[in-house]
């Protein structure tokens, strides 16, 4: 027993003294290349965060390779990765919260507010609002300059410099330098204007000139528009450049409530002017003049009359057309 026995088989190590391999455990291995160029650093706090999402991190890995300048909104996000604008935003409010962007609100000049957006590469960094310190200066050199050597006393012997010994007569001064003109003033940058107010189209005239009860039923039918379909709701210009259009028809014997129902009925959606649709309506639906009066011709007031008391329209107060037919006939009959 105490002899040693070459052909036994040796005993096998247990299973966890034995060092595991990356091929037998399946971890990932590197095959890493040195790059010079088009590369972008990345923390590992960002890489390997235990609490942002998968799409946050190489959301924010992709906004820290973008240029300066570039669209970082959801819209554009959306048109260039597969996922979806909730997915993008979710990701993006993830980013937010741990401090890997910021976004704020401003105004610009022109009165539009936009929304700017700062990446950081790591989070509690220098704000872009804070000044950046302004570095010490460094002396020129590593030693402080020692007094100088005592002027020479032979210098005091050389004639002065605005004395000729050799002509024997004194050097006229040298010419002044003509002075600088001051830098032109930089031109003042304008503002671009909005865009202008297209104007709207005509609309039919009275024939005769407007007076103020028309001008006020007129009004009153563009006021009733509103209450009819909320998007009719009219300016003070707009309705007085349609005022007249309004009256064109009333002279026309067409009933308020028939000018509503004509210029209300089956609006267009979505209606993004409504007046120029209500000054097309009034110019391209215009009934003809009624057939029983000349276009031209003034509108007799209302009379009432002295017999039966109606109203009718009339020059002159006095019976009506009835009336005079009765009488007309009366005398006859006697």
């Amino acid at each position: 027993m105490d002899s040693w026995n070459p052909s036994v088989r040796a005993r096998r190590t247990s299973r966890g003294t034995r060092k595991k391999h990356s091929s037998e455990a399946g971890g990932v291995s590197h095959d890493n290349a040195r790059l010079s160029e088009c590369f972008t650093v990345i923390g590992n706090h960002l890489a390997q965060h235990g609490e942002l999402s998968l799409v946050a991190i190489g959301l924010s890995a992709h906004i820290q390779s973008l240029p300066t300048g570039a669209p970082v909104d959801i819209k554009s996000l959306a048109a260039r990765f597969p996922e979806g604008t909730v997915r993008i935003a979710r990701a993006l409010r993830e980013l937010e919260a741990h401090g890997y962007l910021r976004r704020t609100r401003e105004r610009t000049e022109s009165g539009r507010m936009v929304t700017r957006t700062v990446s950081c590469n790591r989070p509690g960094g220098r704000r872009a609002t804070e000044p950046e310190p302004e570095p010490e200066p460094e002396p020129d050199c590593d030693y402080a300059p020692g007094p100088g050597p005592d002027p020479d006393p032979g210098w005091a012997d050389e004639p002065d410099a605005g004395h000729d010994e050799a002509a024997g007569r004194p050097v006229p001064p040298p010419e002044p330098q003509p002075t600088p003109e001051p830098p032109a003033p930089e031109p003042r940058t304008r503002q671009r204007p909005g865009p202008r107010r297209r104007a709207l189209p005509d609309v039919p005239q009275p024939s005769w000139p407007l007076p103020p009860e028309l001008l006020l039923a007129a009004a009153e039918i563009l006021a009733r528009l509103a209450r009819k379909d909320p998007r009719l709701v009219l300016s003070g210009t707009d309705a007085e450049h349609l005022a007249p259009g309004v009256v064109a028809w009333l002279e026309r014997d067409v009933s308020a409530d028939a000018v509503v129902h004509a210029l209300a009925h089956r609006l267009p959606y979505p209606l993004h002017r409504p007046a120029a649709l209500l000054a097309h309506r009034l110019t391209a639906n215009l009934p003809p003049p009624p057939p029983f009066r000349p276009v031209g011709a003034p509108r007799l007031p209302l009379q009432n009359c002295d017999r039966c008391d109606l109203a009718f329209r009339g020059a002159e107060p006095g019976t009506c057309p009835g009336c005079r037919h009765e009488e007309t006939h009366g005398q006859l009959d006697s």
